[in-house]
């Protein structure tokens, strides 16, 4: 993909390869999902977040795959813009690099290196509050009511979705447990479908609210294996870094300052939500064993 692609934004295996990674599990148990990159670009204002993601992917062979996203409020979804990451790239290396960006040094240059049943008077387990497909997604937003029936809810509503055979995971489970104790109560399902060619999905945008800069972790924790996680950041105040324990955050590189004109080229409703004030454009960078991903980063201003 011609998107700077050693400027990997979200979370991918080192070695370019993953096993249902990133929560994305294959239908077809013994089927290998390869995702050699996630791009994610995250704008804050303090109360509201707009999650843009994109990935690339193949199969071993063909299968449904699905991910699943926690969310700490109902997101609203929508087609994202693809070009908004190389848009952000693009500005990050205009700025940092500006006599090679002039130059023409920068062509191809990936600057920064290299997410049952019961009783009939019980609560249903979960509600479905959208149903939606965009380009080869097929996502379902739903809030989850009861965590001991939501697993075989799941598996239900998705085979009435033309999944064959779903299953999830034992170790899964457990971690969607942990977020409803947290009253991270919404989660995106998206079905996707998949060949053994690599394909660029198209980018799913994801608008919701918070009082705290928000991407989720933990729903990885029961895989294996160590992983990089970049995630591409827009705001108009410095963020805490936050203390995610064993993993390390770290910033790669010094935030550059971008108008409102520049803000627009990387995506329209990002500009609308931020408004008209100068943002701070960066990159965090996490690296860690998944099993040690604890906390999902969850900050604030200085």
């Amino acid at each position: 993909m011609k998107l700077l692609a050693s400027l990997l934004l979200g979370v991918a295996a080192l070695a370019g390869f993953a096993r249902a990674d990133c929560g994305s599990i294959p239908f077809k148990p013994w089927v290998d999902v390869f995702e050699p990159n996630q791009r994610a670009v995250i704008a804050f204002n303090g109360v509201r977040e707009i999650l843009l993601l994109s990935t690339d992917l193949r199969a071993s062979e063909p299968t449904k795959v699905l991910e699943v996203i926690p969310f700490p409020s109902e997101p609203k979804v929508g087609k994202g813009n693809v070009e908004a990451f190389a848009k952000a790239t693009e500005i990050i290396n205009r700025k940092l690099f500006p006599r090679k960006y002039i130059a023409g040094e920068m062509k191809g240059f990936g600057g920064m290196g290299g997410m049952g049943g019961g009783a009939a008077e019980l609560p249903p387990a979960g509600h479905v509050a959208m149903h939606k497909r965009i380009g080869a997604h097929d996502i379902s937003v739903v809030k989850v009511l009861d965590s001991r029936r939501f697993i075989a809810w799941v598996e239900d509503y998705l085979t009435k979705q033309g999944v064959d055979n779903p299953k999830i995971p034992g170790p899964l489970r457990p971690v969607i447990a942990e977020y409803l104790r947290d009253n991270c109560e919404w989660f995106a399902f998206n079905v996707v479908e998949l060949g053994t060619e690599t394909v660029s999905k198209e980018a799913i945008q994801y608008k919701f609210k918070t009082r705290y800069l928000y991407y989720p972790l933990r729903i990885t924790r029961a895989e294996k294996g160590d992983t990089t996680v970049r995630l591409l950041l827009i705001s108009p105040r410095l963020l805490r870094i936050p203390n995610l324990g064993r993993p390390k955050v770290s910033l790669v590189h010094r935030p550059v300052r971008i108008n409102y004109h520049e803000l627009y080229e990387i995506d329209g409703d990002m500009r609308q939500m931020l408004g008209k004030s100068n943002n701070l454009l960066r990159i965090w960078e996490i690296k860690g064993r998944l099993s040690g991903f604890k906390r999902d980063v969850m900050t604030t201003w200085y």
